[in-house]
């Protein structure tokens, strides 16, 4: 089988990531970068690939057969929908769009082309994540009732350089939630309501530096969410799962408890604390844990887009699910800007 040619529309380190998983590929190849700023040329000489400032000019001289989006955000629906225009599957990173309306908009264009479109939630390709959903599918927990959840970490003061970055828009509620609300979904289920509680306090800044959480899970379970990007802590995922080498590993820390009325699964570590006879509080918890193998997302979702590329599967993460993952993540933000309970309707 001969190796499929991608593109990449976006040279910055996403984009960068993505080639590196193409390298070590077997099933398809890196034929072009797509990016209108001039320093992706450094990137594409050392890939040894031409550079083109826009998709339309690539797809003009390519012949491709996928195109992987790491571009800003505000261009993922624009790019996606030129792909499909060219009949090109795409990997699209998340978020998928800014808005709900746009998102809705892909969303449609996508069932009327019959193009597959892949929205890169590449935590979906964990092995941690799916030790976790097998543990909680087989219901050695019981009925899942409560959980905990994290996401604090520090981000450094030249980070907060970029003026947007100090501004509304710019913090942690939809730059970085995405992810942990994927990963909730993607665990407990579809969350139905949200409440928060938002501060600047620490930076001054007019965007958000911290911000509490509630979570109300269509299956009847309640959650609580502490976000921060300016606690010297390391209970994130990225700090605490070590599946990205480029910051600091704790790997003793959870991100996440997932309580049922048998038992409690910590996240990422996997321990597993549960009643092996009846549930109550004078009787031992036997601890146990839940072995894995090491796995790296990106280049796990790489082989499963190479997949979809060839009409094979069906994606893992379509645009319709990635709709409900922002659905909560901006409903978050209203009941933070309002102090109202949410409810989440798409």
């Amino acid at each position: 089988m001969s190796k499929l040619r991608l593109a990449i529309a976006g040279a910055g380190l996403v984009g960068r990531a993505h080639w590196k998983r193409m390298l070590a590929s077997s099933e398809c190849e890196l034929a072009a970068f797509a990016d209108p700023y001039a320093s992706a040329a450094v990137l594409a000489a050392e890939a040894g690939v031409p550079l083109y400032p826009a998709l339309a000019p690539m797809f003009a001289a390519e012949r491709l057969d996928g195109v992987v989006l790491a571009t800003p955000n505000l261009l993922h629906v624009s790019g996606a929908l030129a792909c499909i225009e060219a009949g090109l599957p795409v990997l699209v990173e998340k978020p998928v769009a800014d808005t709900l309306q746009e998102a809705v908009r892909l969303a449609d264009a996508v069932e009327a082309a019959g193009v597959p479109v892949l929205v890169g939630h590449h935590r979906r390709y964990s092995a941690i994540l799916e030790g976790a959903h097998q543990t909680i599918a087989s219901g050695r927990l019981g009925r899942l009732v409560a959980v905990t959840a994290s996401a604090t970490f520090h981000k450094p003061d030249e980070y907060f350089d970029a003026e947007w970055r100090r501004q509304k828009g710019g913090g942690p509620i939809l730059l970085n939630l995405v992810h942990e609300i994927d990963n909730l979904r993607a665990l407990v289920g579809d969350i139905v309501e949200v409440q928060a509680t938002s501060s600047s306090a620490t930076r001054g800044f007019e965007v958000e530096d911290t911000v509490a959480i509630t979570l109300r899970f269509a299956n009847g379970a309640l959650g609580t969410l502490m976000l921060s990007d300016v606690a010297a802590s390391p209970r994130s995922w990225e700090q605490s799962s070590g599946e990205n080498h480029d910051f600091d590993h704790h790997p003793d820390q959870d991100c996440y408890v997932i309580a049922g009325t048998r038992g409690s699964l910590h996240v990422p570590t996997l321990r597993v604390y549960e009643y092996l006879g009846a549930a109550s509080w004078w009787n031992p918890l036997v601890k146990s844990q839940v072995e894995i193998r090491e796995i790296d997302p990106l280049a796990r979702q790489l082989e499963h887009f190479c997949a979809v590329v060839r009409r094979e599967v069906p994606p893992c993460v379509s645009v319709r699910d990635a709709i409900r993952t922002l659905a909560v993540t901006l409903a978050i933000d209203e009941a933070a800007r309002t102090g109202l309970r949410v409810p989440i309707t798409s």
